[in-house]
């Protein structure tokens, strides 16, 4: 299938890249001109692209940004196009970005990730998808050359609610490991030994048994090199803040992940933590 893809970052390329792995003829664009990706077909501008495909994903930064790109390019999509948005944004921009898309009777599916950039490069993403369970059934299988699970979620909107939602979890999640680490420190306990009691004890979690915080323990992380982030502290603090503005808008009660996100906040802008992966908020309660 011809198959375009924009934003072509850190998560994007290798998508992309493993999109064109699996045999589609992948179009590629990207605001920065440098980017060259010689398996993908680069073009110029998103007319050129929207020309050549029958679907495009998308993988940008906020929900400003697709919905401006949306918004710009909507005359150049014709009914034959399929937008699948694997941004993490919020829900009421996907909502209006789909009703932009129907006017023009053109289906879009939500369809953000987890695996972060380890998963984008050997096609172990999980897909979270929203949308028009038709449209979702005609492409499941493009999803399949990127990761491996997928997860209809139902209605639009309804992916990027999922994604929120375990990100919310994820980002306090990981607090509360970083924050038992700190206490075994300061009552003597050997961190190794706390690990082992507590990868197979009630305390297990995925930040601490997959995604460990303290360097040197369990499974190969992101703490064994320097904090090189695998999901950015950045990121991290951008999906709580999307958590928050859902809860604010719902009336939903998340005082942990209100907490969360103050942490993550402090640890970004004041602290450094700007660019290191989430898990080195560590270096917080270490100190």
């Amino acid at each position: 299938m011809k198959v375009g893809f924009i934003g072509l970052g850190n998560m994007g390329a290798p998508m992309a890249l493993n999109l064109a792995k699996g045999g589609n003829e992948v179009f590629g664009f990207d605001t920065d001109s440098s980017i060259k990706l010689p398996e993908l077909s680069m073009t110029s501008c998103i007319p050129s692209l929207l020309k050549e495909v029958d679907v495009v994903f998308t993988m940008l930064p906020s929900g400003l940004i697709v919905k401006d790109i949306i918004n710009e390019f909507i005359g150049d999509f014709s009914s034959k196009n399929t937008l699948i948005d694997c941004s993490t944004i919020d829900v009421k921009t996907t909502e209006e970005v789909c009703e932009i898309l129907h006017k023009k009777d053109i289906f879009m599916l939500d369809a953000p990730v987890s695996g972060g950039v380890k998963g984008a490069k050997s096609g172990n993403l999980t897909f979270m998808v929203g949308g028009n369970n038709g449209v979702y059934e005609k492409f499941k299988y493009l999803f399949e050359y990127m990761g491996n699970r997928v997860v209809y979620c139902g209605k639009t909107g309804s992916g990027q609610a999922a994604k929120i939602c375990n990100n919310m979890i994820l980002g306090a999640t990981m607090i509360a490991t970083c924050e038992a680490f700190a206490l075994a420190d300061k009552l003597g306990l050997d961190r190794e030994a706390m690990f082992e009691v507590v990868s197979t004890s009630s305390g297990y979690s995925w930040s601490m048994n997959a995604y460990c915080p303290a360097p040197g323990i369990g499974p190969t992380a992101p703490s064994d090199n320097d904090y090189i982030p695998g999901f950015s502290s950045d990121l991290m603090l951008k999906d709580l803040i999307l958590s928050q503005n859902a809860a604010f808008e719902t009336k939903a009660i998340t005082p942990m992940g209100n907490l969360a996100m103050k942490l993550y906040k402090d640890f970004v802008e004041t602290k450094n933590g700007s660019g290191l992966d989430f898990s080195a908020i560590l270096k917080t309660f270490e100190t």
